[in-house]
């Protein structure tokens, strides 16, 4: 996806090979394409590669520098990932709004966004080349977060307010692009729906207009395509072949 690809996703002096590679696989299933590392300190390594699960086009195009300052120079909004806030003052942004801020910014250049060492996470030093925080809501009673989880969380909100940015719904069915059934064909299934009712004697006597106009505001609300009301109809007449048997055997 293009609105992701100015966004750098940065992991500083990562101290577990494994968690660079479940990083990868984390930010490969998110639409990224590319990782930045700084001063890693054992990498490459084939723990990298066992957790990348398939993610070693990120592994082996990873950018790797000597300081936070090489990897985020030319970004034009840098924002840090923090368990907690730092004695660095700065603004504190939940990882919707990191997301919506890095996605505004990404368009009049590069933008990263920053994972500290696992023990430390960020220093204060590299935090003061951030613009601003970003913590991910955990429960107090137990906030530890791998690095690799955190970084899928905040990719996860990349990719959703990037497909919400191209209009794309991000749960969308592809039976979804379908257009609902159009009145005509609505009205005749409604009227089939009714008779079939009165057919399996669901009424037992009574009117059934409070159960048809229910009924009417259910499917309206559903807005069922083409095909689905085509299944709705063969249920529908399914019910009234097994009625009209059942009563062809009661008058035997």
């Amino acid at each position: 996806m293009r609105a992701l690809e100015r966004v750098r996703m940065v992991l500083v002096g990562t101290q577990h090979p494994r968690n660079i590679g479940s990083s990868a696989r984390a930010l490969k299933t998110m639409g990224f394409g590319a990782m930045h590392l700084v001063a890693p300190e054992r990498f490459p390594h084939p723990d990298a590669s066992a957790l990348a699960a398939g993610a070693d086009d990120l592994l082996d195009g990873a950018r790797i520098t000597g300081s936070l300052a090489e990897a985020v120079a030319g970004c034009t909004l840098v924002l840090g990932s923090t368990a907690t806030q730092r004695a660095v003052p700065m603004p504190e942004l939940t990882p919707r709004e990191a997301a919506a801020r890095l996605l505004e910014a990404s368009r009049h250049g590069d933008v990263a966004l920053v994972f500290g060492p696992e023990r430390t996470g960020l220093e204060n030093a590299e935090l003061q080349l951030c613009h601003a925080s970003v913590c991910i809501p955990t429960d107090p009673d137990f906030s530890s977060l791998n690095l690799s989880q955190a970084v899928q969380v905040l990719a996860y909100e990349l990719r959703l307010a990037a497909m919400a940015e191209a209009g794309v719904d991000a749960v969308r069915d592809p039976l979804d692009e379908r257009p609902p059934a159009t009145h005509d064909e609505m009205e005749r299934f409604f009227a089939h729906l009714d008779q079939a009712l009165h057919d399996i004697d669901f009424h037992k006597g009574r009117s059934g207009m409070t159960v048809m106009r229910r009924l009417r505001r259910l499917f309206l609300r559903a807005a069922p395509d083409e095909r689905e009301v085509r299944v709705l109809h063969g249920i529908l007449a399914d019910a009234q072949r097994m009625a009209r048997l059942a009563g062809a055997k009661k008058s035997q």
